[in-house]
Formats: structure tokens, sequence, C-alpha cells
């Protein structure tokens, strides 16, 4: 369907000059998204508030930041005491940060249960999983800026990761701090690195944007709606983007800000996960936290890192399996064999799998976050086991599953 419209006035003045009108009718008015989207879709259009959200707030956070060693605490507090609202934007930012993760794990869950990732939307999942990287890199960079003990020591810890690589390590290491240890050069360029990448993360939304809307919109039935179209080549069971799903997003929204709200006014440290209470301590290099962990949406890795015993007097292997369990993400679109996309009409095994999957990476973030006993560590091995069996042997499973047959038409 042509997108080409000649609008009147200001309007067709500005088409003339840029495709404001087309942009519209093409990713909104005329994009028909399938009809029987359900709760597992407010995901993606949460993801993108949240991102405005961190955006404006770190925009408005750095006005008054100042990232040395010696003031970077200083001037949170101040923030948070002395700058007009300033403690409402920090504790923003801050729950924000932790919605993201959970709106992003969510929508990825989705994509799992869906097929989200099957042909021909191989390249949508894998930019999905590089804003993945990029989300976990900002929110890393992020971390060390309060200079507070968890941050200081919790960076120590990651940074130190580097320095398990063989031959290069400790150059390696020197090299991302830009010191010998974490000090005011390692602040200075983390707090560069967190105020740029975010930009870059925006971009890649946006490709990630276009690239769905080039092959369409998964649904829960895993069929293809641009394969049946009416006499005016529009979809059977697609409905116009705007104002259906609009609407929809915006009750959304609606539901979500008003939980987000509640955790912001009154307890924005959400038990311990969001802030945790050492960083409240100004960073003291000379005295170790009792239990060093990172923040709640980095421990299913912490915990597959910790659960891989040293080899050699080297951490490497770890360090290989914590990365190892992120970049499998890239194949996964290979690794299903599966005739049929979608979790409905999967059998059995599929169903399991994928369960499993889920409990063992919510295990993982729990035994991420508490102190490593030999039966917390045994736990990590058997469920990081489980992790990685999810991905390695899909192409079996997948295969000798057996399958309900697909409808020709979307479900509810």
């Amino acid at each position: 369907m042509s997108t080409e419209t000649t609008s009147p006035g200001f309007l067709g003045w500005v088409d003339k000059r840029f495709p404001l009108t087309k942009v519209w009718n093409e990713h909104l008015a005329q994009y028909y998204a399938p009809k029987n989207f359900n709760f597992w879709y407010f995901f993606g259009s949460l993801a993108m508030l949240v991102l405005v959200i961190q955006l404006l707030t770190g925009i408005w956070l750095a006005m008054n930041y100042k990232p040395s060693a010696t003031d970077a605490f200083a001037s949170v507090e101040y923030i948070m005491r002395d700058v007009n609202w300033g403690w409402l934007i920090r504790y923003i930012h801050s729950t924000g940060a932790s919605a993201f993760f959970i709106v992003v794990y969510l929508h990825m869950f989705r994509a799992l249960m869906y097929g989200s990732y099957r042909k021909p939307r191989e390249l949508l999942w894998i930019i999905g999983i590089i804003i993945y990287l990029a989300m976990m890199a900002t929110a890393f960079f992020g971390y060390l800026l309060p200079w507070g003990q968890m941050s200081y020591w919790g960076a120590q810890v990651i940074v130190n990761l580097f320095a398990a690589v063989p031959s290069i390590g400790e150059d390696l290491s020197v090299w991302v701090r830009g010191d010998y240890v974490i000090s005011d050069t390692t602040l200075n360029r983390f707090f560069a690195f967190h105020f740029v990448v975010p930009f870059l993360l925006a971009a890649l939304v946006f490709i990630h944007i276009v690239a769905l809307h080039k092959v369409g919109s998964n649904n829960p039935d895993g069929i293809e709606i641009k394969e049946k179209k009416d006499a005016n080549g529009i979809p059977l069971d697609g409905i116009p983007f705007h104002p259906y799903y609009t609407v929809k997003d915006i009750a959304g929204i609606a539901v979500f800000l008003a939980f987000f709200s509640v955790i912001v006014f009154f307890i924005p440290d959400f038990f311990g996960l969001f802030l945790e209470g050492p960083n409240f301590q100004p960073a003291n290099p000379l005295q170790t936290p009792a239990h060093i962990a990172p923040v709640w949406y980095f421990t299913p890795f912490y915990a597959m890192l910790r659960a891989v015993p040293p080899m050699f007097g080297s951490q490497f292997p770890g360090v290989v399996v914590m990365f190892g369990a992120i970049i499998i993400m890239f194949f996964l679109p290979w690794l299903d064999r599966s005739p049929v996309k979608s979790i409905r009409y999967k059998g059995i095994i599929s169903k399991v799998a994928l369960g499993i999957f889920a409990v063992s990476f919510v295990v993982l973030a729990y035994l991420g976050m508490q102190p490593s006993t030999p039966i917390a560590t045994l736990m990590a091995q058997v469920f990081t086991v489980l992790y990685f069996l999810f991905f390695l042997l899909m192409p079996i499973y997948s295969k000798l599953d057996k399958t309900l047959p697909v409808p020709e038409r979307v479900t509810k």
C-alpha cells in the first residue's frame, strides 16, 4: 500500500523537504501489526519509555555530578540534599536502571516463547542482543559513578576479570582502568562512557525498530500475517498500529508508571536490590565490604563466573563461561530446528526446556547475590550447566519434539 501522501498547508511544505507524513504512515498509521498481541507485547514500548526516562534524568544528573574521586560521593549527596528535586531525579534514574533491565528481560523472554528470533527476524534478534550488551556496558560504567563502597569494590572485582586473560591480562586491566588501581582516571573515563553510550543505545533502538517494521511484527501464533493480504494489500490478520496499539500501549504505560512511582516514592532502594546499603558509604580502598556482589541484573553471569573453579591458578575459564553465556544468544536463530515458531504449538520437551532455562536464570541471579558457600557453588554449577544445555541441545530436542498443527490465520 502506498504511503505517499500530499498534505496541505505547513505539513505539505515540510513533506516536500522531509518525509514526515511518509515516516508517520510507514511506522505508525499504516504499519499493520497482528491483531492478537497480548500482555507480553507491552514490554517493547515500555523499554523505549524507560530509555527516554534514563536519558532525560541522566542529562539532568550530569549537570551537577563531579567525576572526581574526591568530589563524586559528595556531589551525589549534594544532588540529593540541595538541588531542587534532585532526590527525585536521582531516584527515578536509579529505579529506571533496574526497570530497564526488568522490561528488557521480559521482552527477551517473550521472543523466546514465540520464536521472534526465527526467520525472517534473525537480524532483528542479533540487533536486540547488541542492544542488551550496550545496556550492560552502560550500567557497568554507571555503577562506579556514585563512588560508594559497593560501587568501588564491585567495579574493582569486574575490572580485575580482565587480568585473567592469558598473556595480556594485566596490561588489559590497566588499559581499562587507565591506572594501576581504580582511581580518579577510571572514574573520569567511566563517566564519559556512561554519558556517551546511551546515545549509541538510542541509535541501536532506532535501527531495531526499522528492522522490525521491515520484516513485520511476530505474534503469539508465530504466523506471518504478510502472507495473507486482501485486494488492497492489507494483511487480513493485521490492524493499524495507530490508533489501536498506541492506545493499548498508553494503558500499559499508565499501569507501569503507577508501580514505578510507588517504588520511587516509597521503596527507592527496593530492599537493597536497586540501591545497596554499602553504597551509602563513601568508597574506602582500605576497607573491603564483607560481601561484594554486582547489582542484581549482572548476578546471573556473576554466579556463573564463581561456579567455574580456577584452573592453573587462573579465573580465565570462569570469564569465558560468563561471556559465553551472552555470546551464545547470538546463535539462537540457527540452533532452533523446530518446524514451528511459537511455544503454543511446540511439544512438551521444548516447553519444559524453556521453563528450566527461565528457572535457571532466576536462581543464578539469586545465587549471584549471596555469599559463596560450597552448597551455593554446587547449585550455581548445576544451573549453569542447565543454562547452556538449553542452547547446546536445542538442535536435537527442537527437531525431535512433537508439534501441533499451526492454524492458517491468527487466533486469540
